[in-house]
């Protein structure tokens, strides 16, 4: 699942002009975290974990990010209000989806 995945990911994104840098390293992130949990979905991590692995210091970029992530068709994405409670995140196959989120 590992290569397919990223193999896709990077082919995806390269004709997908919505995606900058941020997007790249929030959703290498997740997909670190996917790849701990043997790529089961979903995932479910903390905010401050997954700012902490992409280097991203502002909780406003997270979420900016995070949500366009979602709206480009990369993640579903459901957040938790909860303090000990993580985020569960559900990566999608590009294997399945492919060229079609670049659209």
């Amino acid at each position: 699942m590992y290569l397919p995945q990223m193999t896709d990911f990077f082919a995806t994104i390269s004709a997908d002009e919505r995606i900058s840098y941020p997007h790249i390293v929030l959703y290498m992130a997740l997909f670190q975290c996917w790849n701990n949990n043997e790529f089961v979905n979903p995932i479910s991590i903390s905010r401050s974990k997954l700012m902490r692995l992409s280097k991203i210091n502002s909780q406003s970029t997270y979420h900016k990010y995070m949500k366009e992530l979602v709206e480009f068709g990369y993640i579903n994405y459901a957040p938790s209000y909860h303090p000990f409670l993580g985020t569960t995140i559900y990566i999608k196959p590009l294997t399945k989806v492919g060229k079609s989120l670049a659209s």
